[in-house]
């Protein structure tokens, strides 16, 4: 249908045609309502079919656009139709915007790029609505199949690129739905330990990915067998330009697969301690106690020297370190030192804090009080320093000293001058 057709199918259509319309419309979009508000109660809400509020998932207009359909199909044997054929392009405008939307959230939640991607989705959408709506989408295509790119000795219409991005796109968004759906629903439930989950979910999303870009181009045209020649110099690639990327990716997967190192382990590689975040198939986050977030590439974890904290005992230890006078209760400054730890809540109870005699110090006796807790994670500085706090009242309510340091010069012998001015002096 052209503009003019159109037109002349406005002109045709009277009130009491739009008001029949207007009525089948309403009854498909109710029905549509009542079934996903009846499948939709007890879902949850991330549900892809139904979202936040059982109306912005892709179920509700999947179905209005079914209803309208076959509504229209119905009544274009007794009359024109305008309406419902106006509802039927802004209904599958909407399917198509709910489900890139909907997807793409549930797999990028924190991506900026996913908001993008959404708003170019809905303007392309919406303009092809409109255009198919009045009649101008068939000539704007045939203009986009005659304007043609040169790629080498091929050419290819911008209307075949439209087309092949599009299937493209709605291939691999699939293939992601397809992906979430197997995490959340098989995934979740039967592996249990949440690096293997991990692995298991990267494992598949690219298996699907992979199975769904070669579909797409398929359906475009292209020819698969060109793709042993990219193969073979992706390889060449990797061997050289791309070892290091390659081996972070290797090393992810080899991480995740041990389990020598898990997510929520406390480790320190070189100088940096912190808990492991999140793994990733190229990188690993490791946050420390002070908010300070380390980027560590996979394949230093594989090759370095890497302390898990957590491997073997997840009890982490704490110490501090102080100097009183030698004239004080060694039994009294013990007592106070695991005293001021014990009354921190976070501080373990087994095993108990505990107080040594170190050194003899210069200035002192020197006393390392040991502690352990089970949260690094919330901070070692801030622990520290509260019982750092409390060691210090406890002294001086005690009347202990800390001494200040301190040092004795001996002068054995003083230049000719200096010893002859000194009877003078006095």
């Amino acid at each position: 249908m052209n503009f003019n057709d159109f037109l002349q199918r406005v002109n045709a259509v009277d009130a009491r045609g739009i008001g029949i319309e207007l009525t089948a419309l309403v009854a498909c979009v109710a029905l549509a309502w009542a079934i996903c508000k009846w499948f939709g109660r007890d879902q949850p809400k991330d549900s892809i079919w139904f979202g936040e509020s059982t109306f912005d998932g892709v179920l509700f207009p999947l179905l209005s656009l079914v209803f309208t359909d076959l509504a229209r199909r119905v009544v274009i044997d007794f009359q024109p139709v305008l309406v419902l054929r106006i509802a039927v392009s802004v209904f599958l405008s909407l399917v198509v915007i709910r489900l890139f939307a909907r997807v793409l959230r549930a797999v990028f939640p924190t991506s900026n790029l996913v908001r993008l991607i959404e708003r170019t989705i809905s303007w392309l959408a919406w303009i092809a609505a409109v255009l198919w709506i009045v009649g101008l989408l068939p000539p704007v295509l045939a203009e986009l199949d005659n304007i043609t790119l040169a790629f080498g000795k091929t050419r290819v219409s911008v209307q075949t690129i439209f087309q092949g991005v599009l299937s493209a796109g709605l291939v691999l968004v699939i293939a992601l739905w397809i992906a979430s759906t197997i995490e959340k629903r098989i995934l979740r439930e039967a592996v249990t330990d949440l690096s293997m989950r991990k692995v298991a979910s990267n494992a598949v999303r690219a298996f699907l990915l992979l199975i769904g870009l070669l579909f797409a181009l398929s359906a475009v045209g292209v020819d698969l067998t060109a793709l042993s020649v990219l193969g073979g110099a992706l390889g060449v690639g990797l061997g050289f330009g791309l070892q290091k990327l390659a081996a972070n990716y290797v090393s992810g997967f080899v991480i995740l697969l041990e389990r020598s190192i898990r997510i929520g382990d406390n480790v320190k590689v070189d100088t940096f301690e912190g808990r492991i975040t999140d793994i990733k198939t190229r990188y690993t986050l490791i946050r420390a106690g002070n908010g300070r977030e380390a980027i560590v590439p996979n394949e230093s974890l594989i090759t370095s020297r890497v302390e898990n904290l957590s491997l073997a005992d997840r009890k982490f230890n704490i110490t501090t370190n102080i100097v009183v006078g030698y004239e004080s209760d060694v039994a009294q400054v013990q007592a106070i030192l695991c005293a001021a730890a014990k009354a921190q809540a976070r501080v373990m109870t087994d095993p108990e804090p505990i107080a040594y005699l170190m050194n003899f110090a210069p200035d002192g006796l020197e006393f390392s009080l040991h502690f352990w807790v089970a949260d690094p994670d919330k901070g070692k500085d801030n622990l520290r320093s509260a019982i750092n706090i409390a060691i210090l009242e406890g002294l001086r309510g005690a009347g202990i000293d800390i001494p200040y340091p301190q040092r004795v010069v001996r002068v054995e012998s003083l230049p000719a001058a200096a010893a002859a001015a000194e009877p003078e002096k006095k």
